[in-house]
């Protein structure tokens, strides 16, 4: 006879597991604060081309760094296709693991190879970012998405914020080296990781719930009437077909959202913001490296913590502004853009360390406002189905420019730019943007009619 299954959260509604929302929420929102926590990441260039690794900064800049670039864009596609497939909790476990073994090596390594290695495997991690902000839609119920969505993202803003703060106190007045950073950070994460064992398992994926619980449960009963090896097989079926039904819906769905000029104006700028703040991020530590004074004491961690805490300030700060969007977004858009611009270009041309710190600060700042703002006007326009697929294509595209801009930049033998000049490369962009931006905006004024045409279906 086959075996009875039970589904302890299944009742005449689906009801999640560990009491409700809450459960869920808080084992998730612990993971998502421990595994940000991690205080060598402000100084993590300096220790490595300081007497623990003894890296040049060129190593560094050319060999090191774009590891993690080239590697997360290679990783998001198949982490974006099994995440579902998989069920959120097991890509979470593996980003927790990647942490781990990327610190470990960060940790216990010497030489390049050591340092591509662990970044190679934080390159996973970051991949699978995906999971962490779609697993809580997977065990809540829809009522409780705006809730939840803002605790996962303010646990991970104040965790990196804690992070950086607590590095720069450390540093600052403990005296604490860089090796103890780097082993807080491990222990960080290795909590993370514990935390990311405890979070329930999903009943049903979050886009293909029917279909798959059901051939997931047949394949449940089969399993006891067959031989491994036909489970494994059935297993095996089940997951191609699961893997062609979404690349088919990934091009359809991709045809219907894009034919809308709002998600596709507001997308472009998504997707050239993360490439231009993310590639200044990477690099600003070895920018800093070149022009601060000898013997100074670095405030690397307290400028990251400044800079994420005003961000989520003027992020919150977005949510309660009156302002007809329709009219003034783009402009907006552009002029704050513009205002990025010119915080990178004086961090650049100054040869002040602490004007360099505040136009970071100022930067930073202005762009977690902007994603914000780019973020809510692409989902007025589309239906909750196409949230997930929109946002992470706007995170490859970003990728993909990263990466090309990378390997000109950057692993150009015949360009060899000083780390100032590669930041003002990256200004051209921003520049672009904004000019863009403001263009549309005057398109629109002159009476071309407005970007929104409505909520997409």
């Amino acid at each position: 006879m086959a075996k009875q299954v039970t589904w302890p959260c299944r009742a005449a509604r689906y009801t999640p597991c560990c009491a409700g929302w809450v459960g869920p929420t808080v084992l998730l929102c612990v993971y998502g604060f421990f595994s940000m926590m991690r205080p060598i990441e402000p100084f993590l260039t300096e220790f490595f081309t300081g007497p623990y690794k003894n890296l040049t900064a060129t190593q560094v800049t050319t060999q090191v760094y774009p590891v993690l670039t080239y590697f997360s864009l290679v990783f998001l596609i198949p982490v974006l296709l099994v995440t579902d497939l998989l069920r959120y909790k097991p890509v979470i476990v593996l980003q927790g693991l990647s942490y781990v073994t990327a610190f470990l090596l960060v940790l216990l390594g010497s030489g390049i190879r050591a340092a591509q290695v662990a970044l190679f495997s934080y390159s996973i991690a970051m991949a699978a970012d995906v999971a962490y902000f779609t697993y809580i839609y997977s065990v809540v119920q829809p009522s409780y998405y705006q809730r939840v969505t803002s605790y996962v993202r303010g646990a991970n803003l104040l965790g990196y914020a804690v992070g950086a703060l607590l590095a720069q106190i450390l540093q600052s007045l403990g005296g604490v080296s860089l090796y103890c950073l780097a082993f807080v950070t491990l222990i960080s994460v290795s909590i993370a990781l514990i935390t990311s064992l405890l979070l329930p398992m999903p009943k049903t994926s979050l886009f293909i719930k029917e279909n798959y619980s059901v051939q997931q449960r047949n394949a449940d009963e089969d399993a006891d009437k067959s031989e491994s090896q036909y489970y494994i097989w059935v297993w095996s079926v089940t997951a191609a077909r699961h893997i062609g039904r979404m690349f088919t819906r990934l091009v359809l769905d991709c045809k219907q959202c894009y034919s809308s000029v709002a998600v596709l104006f507001f997308c472009i700028w998504a997707a050239t913001g993360r490439c231009g703040f993310y590639q200044v991020a990477s690099y600003v530590q070895l920018l800093w490296l070149y022009i601060q004074p000898h013997n100074f004491t670095a405030y690397n961690g307290g400028v990251d913590g400044i800079g994420t805490l005003s961000g989520a300030a003027a992020t919150v700060a977005v949510g309660h502004m009156s302002l007809e969007w329709s009219v003034w977004g783009e402009l907006l858009l552009g002029v704050l853009t513009f205002l990025i611009a010119g915080a990178v270009f004086l961090m650049d041309l100054t040869d002040n360390i602490w004007i360099s710190y505040t136009c970071y600060i100022l930067s930073k700042t202005i762009y977690m406002q902007l994603a914000t703002i780019c973020s809510f006007q692409i989902a007025k326009t589309l239906s909750r189905k196409r949230y997930a697929l929109v946002f992470g294509i706007n995170i490859f595209m970003g990728m993909v420019l990263q990466s090309v801009l990378t390997a000109i930049v950057i692993n150009t033998k015949s360009l060899q730019l000083t780390i100032t000049s590669q930041v003002l490369e990256y200004l051209n962009i921003l520049n672009v943007k904004g000019a863009m931006e403001t263009m549309k905006c005057c398109q629109i004024k002159q009476g071309t009619g407005s970007l929104y045409t409505g909520k997409m279906q």
